[in-house]
């Protein structure tokens, strides 16, 4: 059950996979399968290279998500895309954060946190990722780790009145088929509505996702939980059988 006001969301995080055919195709075969009466929102993030092209064919009731952007409008960032770009190709979210681009990529708080306010001035919503890694959560600073992740995360966003998506990613369950249990993706999601409890009232609405090895034989697990608003998923968004019934059992958890 989601939390009161809050439509469940299942995000699938495509990450450096697909060419734009086997992205079109992908989305193709969901188009079919997903669920055609659902209270569901379902969003697919696709590399940037196939944006546009899915941006023009994107089936009703889907929404195109960005894996990440630049704070900055435009300049000499090579390599990089703005929140304007990711506007036009038709996104209305931006994962922000994700540990793969704090912890490969080096990505600061500081950079998270401008990028979080660029993409809310942008009018898009930004799914802003933090999560402990195992060595944290075995010194048992995990909840600590999460609460600055946030708080910096959220430096700018000031009296912003705009969308906010807040995913929990324990990093060491990301990729390793080793999920968190129910119960401390409820625990740690928990201490962000704490955290987020003193912010504007939209920030305080957010919705609260959970990611890391989500498949659909655990997602009722996770769907059930009153505080836990839906999943960022990885690898099981790659299948279009399995990301559906991700949606499917995410919809029956919530009548």
């Amino acid at each position: 059950m989601v939390s009161e006001m809050a439509k469940p969301m299942i995000m699938g995080n495509w990450k450096m996979n697909n060419t734009l055919a086997e992205s079109k195709e992908l989305l193709r075969q969901l188009s079919v399968l997903l669920p055609k009466q659902t209270d569901v929102e379902v969003v697919i993030c696709p590399p940037f290279t196939a944006l546009c092209g899915l941006g023009e064919c994107m089936p009703e009731g889907v929404a195109l998500g960005a894996q990440n952007m630049h704070p900055a409008a435009s300049g000499a960032f090579t390599g990089e895309i703005s929140a304007a770009m990711l506007k036009e190709a038709g996104c209305r979210y931006v994962i922000i954060g994700h540990s793969e681009r704090r912890h490969v990529l080096g990505e600061s708080d500081e950079l998270i946190a401008a990028k979080v306010s660029a993409c809310m001035k942008a009018t898009m919503v930004p799914v802003l990722c933090v999560g402990e890694t195992l060595s944290q959560r075995e010194q048992g600073v995990g909840a600590e780790v999460v609460k600055s992740q946030l708080i910096r995360g959220l430096a700018e966003v000031g009296s912003a009145e705009g969308e906010l998506v807040i995913a929990y990613e324990p990093v060491w369950a990301i990729g390793s088929g080793k999920a968190a249990s129910a119960v401390q993706a409820e625990e740690m999601l928990q201490v962000v509505k704490e955290v987020i409890a003193s912010y504007p009232a939209s920030i305080r609405a957010a919705r609260l996702l959970y990611g890391g090895s989500v498949t659909p034989a655990n997602i009722h697990e996770f769907s059930a939980r009153e505080i836990i608003d839906g999943a960022l998923v990885g690898g099981v968004s790659l299948k279009a059988d399995q990301f559906a019934e991700l949606v499917r059992v995410t919809s029956e958890s919530t009548r």
